[in-house]
Order: C-alpha cells, then sequence, then structure tokens
C-alpha cells in the first residue's frame, strides 16, 4: 500500500489532519468538517479534519498508473445484463415494480499498487471528465479510496433547507432524449419527495425545476430538483434513514426495486450508487453527491489490488435491452479512458 497520508477533497477545499472516524451518522450534527463515504450496500464511513483548507489546486500529488483498457471485466456481460432489462420488464408486467436501476461493476487489477494515488486519479478526471461534484476521499488505513466525478446532487443541506437534483434521462445529444426518459424522471421524482417527505416538514416539499436538461462532456442529462425544509428534531441521522440509498440508482417502489436490484445484480455496488462528499457540522451546511462516474482502490482483493468503477441504467416498460447496454457502455467510455492512461504526476504536473 501506498503511504499517502488521510485526504479529502471537495467544492475547492482540501481537507488534512484526520482526526477521527466514525461510522456514526449523529457526528455530522456534532463539530467539525467530515468527509463522507456512504457505501450502497449501507456501510457509512464519516472522517473529521483538523485543517480545511481552500485548495490552491496545484499542490503535489501521488502519481496514478491506470489499467490497461482492455484489462477491464464486468460483473455482467452484454448477454445477462440484456436478459435482466428483460427480467426487470417482467417484473414491471406483474404490476411489482414501475422502474428499476440495473448496475454492473467494472474491475481491472491495478498494473503498479504503490502508484495508484486516487487523489491523483480525481486530477485526471477533472481535466478529462469535469464534473460538479467532483472530490476525493483517501483513507487507506480505512479501506476508503475513492475518486468522484459525480454529476448528480444526492443531498444539500444549508441549515434546515434540503435539496435533491436526480438524474434520470441520458443521451449523447437532447435530441436522443426519449419520452421513456422524461417519463423516468418523473417517477424518481415522485419517489424522492416521497423519501425527502419523512423527514421534512409537512407540505414543505417542492419541485422548483423538473426534467432540466443539463449538458456534461460527452452526453446530456434530465434533471430534476426537488427541495424541502426539515421537520423539527430531524439531523443527519434522519435524513439518511429517510432518503438512502439515493432514490434515481434505486426505483420504484423502492423496497420491491432492491428487491429486484438483488436479485439480479452479481457483485456489490460499494460506493457506486453511494454517496459521497462533506459536511460542516459547525455551519450545518453539506454536500453529498450520489457515487455515480466514482472509482474506488480495492486493495483486499482476492486476485490482488483492483480498480472498481460501475455504470448502469433505469429500467421502465419502455426500455430496449440493447439501448440500456449502450447507455450504460456511453456513461462508461470516457472515464475508463482517462482511468486507464498511464500518467505521473510531479508537483502539479502532469506528462
Amino acid at each position: 500500500m501506498p503511504d499517502l497520508p488521510p485526504l479529502a477533497r471537495f467544492g475547492g477545499l482540501i481537507a488534512s489532519d484526520l482526526r477521527d472516524v466514525t461510522s456514526d451518522p449523529a457526528a455530522l450534527d456534532s463539530a467539525g468538517w467530515w468527509a463522507v463515504v456512504a457505501d450502497f450496500e449501507g456501510r457509512l464511513v464519516c472522517a473529521r479534519f483538523g485543517d480545511v483548507r481552500e485548495d490552491p489546486g496545484n499542490g503535489p500529488r501521488g502519481a496514478w498508473r491506470g489499467p490497461a483498457r482492455e484489462a477491464w471485466t464486468s460483473s455482467l456481460d452484454r448477454a445477462a445484463y440484456t436478459a435482466g432489462v428483460r427480467r426487470i420488464r417482467e417484473h414491471i408486467a406483474a404490476g411489482e415494480v414501475y422502474q428499476a436501476n440495473l448496475c454492473r461493476i467494472l474491475s481491472a487489477p491495478l498494473p503498479d499498487p504503490e502508484r495508484a494515488d486516487v487523489d491523483a486519479l480525481t486530477a485526471l478526471l477533472a481535466r478529462g471528465n469535469p464534473a460538479p461534484y467532483a472530490g476525493t476521499v483517501r483513507l487507506p488505513a480505512h479501506g476508503v479510496e475513492v475518486a468522484t466525478a459525480s454529476p448528480e446532487l444526492y443531498l444539500r443541506r444549508t441549515g434546515r433547507t434540503v435539496e435533491s437534483g436526480p438524474i434520470k434521462g441520458t443521451g449523447r445529444t437532447a435530441e436522443d432524449l426519449l419520452e421513456k426518459d422524461h417519463a423516468e424522471n418523473v417517477m424518481i421524482v415522485d419517489l424522492v419527495r416521497n423519501d425527502m417527505g419523512r423527514v421534512c416538514a409537512t407540505g414543505s416539499v417542492t419541485v422548483p425545476a423538473l426534467c432540466a436538461v443539463e449538458p456534461h462532456p460527452g452526453l446530456v442529462h434530465l434533471v430534476s430538483t426537488v427541495r424541502g425544509e426539515l421537520a423539527e428534531g430531524a439531523g443527519w441521522p434522519e435524513l439518511l434513514v429517510g432518503t438512502f440509498p439515493p432514490g434515481s440508482v434505486t426505483g420504484a417502489p423502492k423496497r420491491s426495486a432492491l428487491d429486484i436490484i438483488e436479485s439480479l445484480e452479481t457483485a456489490p455496488r460499494g460506493p457506486y450508487c453511494g454517496g459521497v462528499g462533506w459536511v460542516d457540522a459547525d455551519r450545518r451546511t453539506g454536500e453529498l453527491a450520489v457515487g455515480i462516474r466514482t472509482f474506488w482502490v480495492d486493495r483486499q482483493a482476492a486476485a490482488g489490488p483492483v480498480l472498481r468503477f460501475g455504470t448502469g441504467a433505469g429500467i421502465t416498460w419502455g426500455s430496449d435491452p440493447g439501448r440500456e447496454w449502450d447507455e450504460t457502455e456511453l456513461k462508461a467510455a470516457r472515464l475508463l479512458a482517462v482511468a486507464s492512461e498511464t500518467y505521473e504526476t510531479t508537483g502539479g504536473t502532469t506528462r
């Protein structure tokens, strides 16, 4: 394992001097600045840092040597994935679910684990695939090494106001978006409204934006905004219990979708489709992204250290299995190309 100190980097800030690590979400309502990684399966890691400062963006980072492009393997191949889409359509026909997110995990061995600093990977992603919720959480001693280029807001908190920005609908251009994409977005907005309604004051949940087209590198998304005011006595523990996992990466109804996901997917999602971000407990602010467009290092894999990445698509009755597979490829292609190159970063320069 490379000798890299604990670090977090989000939203123009860099955090060092690790003070505490806990799995208790109540810590996020205590004091200090916390980096947060919540795995899809429920593991929560909250790390409090003592030194949080503006990130100049040109400081030294470690090295990154990524896997070869052809080294990536998928937990579900094309045949298994398209069969899963057809199975979800059967569940929809039976009235068990309206929509479910089907994902696959891509893995590749790290050719040089000592030169695998996720913070250096974050810098490469920022150049090759800039994203509004990009960041790093590097806690090697706690099994957390995450680099994210997430475009999707899971939860933003400012005092008692909370906001979510679910993404549903993806195409190369706005003209690629179908009626199915808009219907899927509306379904998930209803789900997110319901989730937030569990922890927000009655009547406070609104939808300021519905199905806005948002451009990102190489593709466009449909994005909506859901906002509410936390109920009296509710804080981060209640907020996470009420809304996790994020609605956009599960399905509707959520419980039925989670059961279907468990039956069809063959690998744990880990940080992918979970929550990644930061909380400033002193200022009662925070921003957690949905852990999509996210890489993580798994140093405990049986075959040795590997890099993992997830990709998926929301399945509805209107889904075409081949098109859904193509959507997962589209979402992954640009980021895998960045991560699979060989880079050396010294003193903030790349060659």
